[in-house]
């Protein structure tokens, strides 16, 4: 995961410290200049830029962005991990390439900083020769549209599911939600929620598909990041199992309803909580933090969820409170709305106590109920 670049300050020694004033480049040449072979010795090349939808950005602790993932291939061409690090400015990416503190800039920068530039794309010093000549080299004239390709095919809106196939609520008047009710039943005690509230956003997740696997990675029921997949002990194989998922899926909830501990109130804390499980919960600190500059109480989230939303501009998600940049707001709101109106839903059609068979805790999935099954028995709850 990437680190605010305003709070993180290498430890990396560079040879050579070159000085620049605006618009003047003096890179001293009196020792040796850290380049390409101290990166691949270190094994990893620190690249700064700004937060943005086509720059970098996180989004579950994952990032992404065009210059994020072009970066990220370069690495690994050369051998190296990437560590991505934002700034609120071209002032501080101009001050930190100046330093030593990161090897390049993947934003293009004013011309009168003298530095050396690689297609008006990336920017590095001119006593880095080495690194200079093989990032030119690798960097054709197809490289940024094939990245840009990538990244259109990765973020292109898909289906969740097939909603005809999987709808929101099995019977009403039988109480079952879905067939995994034991699961939400039995699991829901570990974040202290209400059952059908998991299953309200299990649906929102995955439709109850447990194989769904969304353009950003996330897998199974709950749709777990692989990060938080393996943070939560779940195996490969487990992310798929449903049990094994919502089991996962609700000890990350019990975690972020730790991290909002300092939201008193519970019902508030709910929807902070879901906000933090689809956008993070360094985007959702970033909102709180917008809330308190501008005079709105950060603890309540119809004030936050503002602040939520102008995390996709770019005057907001570059403000020196905000931490972590970018963020698809629009998602992360309609995300929590959704979820709420549909347990709402649930709260008025299900008893408390579902009334469908228990599921076996072996972790093999019960067979899906056909089509015409679910027709049949069926109630869209939107």
């Amino acid at each position: 995961m990437a680190l605010p670049l305003l709070l993180v300050t290498s430890c990396r020694e560079h040879k050579t410290m070159p000085s620049v004033m605006f618009g003047q480049s003096d890179q001293t040449q009196d020792t040796a200049d850290y380049d390409l072979a101290d990166i691949q010795s270190a094994g990893e090349i620190i690249v700064a830029t700004l937060s943005g939808p086509d720059t970098y950005y996180e989004y579950r602790g994952q990032g992404f962005g065009l210059q994020y993932h072009i970066a990220e291939a370069y690495a690994r061409s050369i051998g190296a991990r990437l560590r991505m690090e934002i700034a609120n400015d071209t002032s501080e990416l101009i001050r930190r390439l100046t330093s030593g503190e990161v090897d390049m800039v993947a934003a293009k920068l004013p011309q009168s900083t003298g530095f050396a530039t690689v297609h008006d794309e990336w920017t590095l010093r001119n006593d880095s020769p080495t690194l200079l000549a093989s990032v030119s080299d690798w960097w054709t004239d197809d490289t940024r549209s094939h990245y840009l390709e990538l990244e259109l095919q990765r973020t292109r809106p898909r289906p969740k599911a097939k909603l005809s196939l999987r709808p929101p609520m099995l019977s009403r008047q039988k109480g079952i939600i879905s067939q995994w009710d034991e699961y939400f039943i039995r699991y829901s005690s570990v974040v202290g929620w209400d059952w059908r509230l998991l299953a309200a956003q299990c649906y929102q997740e995955s439709a109850f598909d447990p194989r769904a696997v969304s353009w950003a990675g996330a897998q199974g029921l709950m749709q777990l990041m692989p990060a938080t997949s393996a943070r939560m002990g779940l195996s490969l194989a487990q992310v798929f199992e449903p049990e094994r998922n919502i089991d996962g899926g609700a000890r990350y909830l019990r975690l972020l309803n730790g991290q909002f501990a300092d939201i008193t109130n519970p019902q508030e804390r709910i929807k902070f909580v879901l906000a933090a499980y689809n956008g993070g919960p360094g985007h959702v600190r970033d909102a709180m933090a917008l809330a308190t500059k501008h005079g709105r109480n950060p603890r309540r989230w119809a004030d936050v969820d503002v602040f939520i939303l102008k995390l996709a501009e770019p005057n907001y998600y570059r403000d020196p409170v905000v931490k972590y940049g970018y963020l698809r707001g629009s998602e992360t709101s309609g995300y929590v709305r959704q979820i709420l109106a549909r347990w709402a839903a649930y709260r008025g059609a299900a008893p408390s106590h579902s009334g469908a068979t228990p599921l076996p805790s072996s972790g093999k999935n019960p067979r899906l109920r056909s089509r015409s099954e679910f027709i049949t028995d069926s109630i869209l709850i939107h």
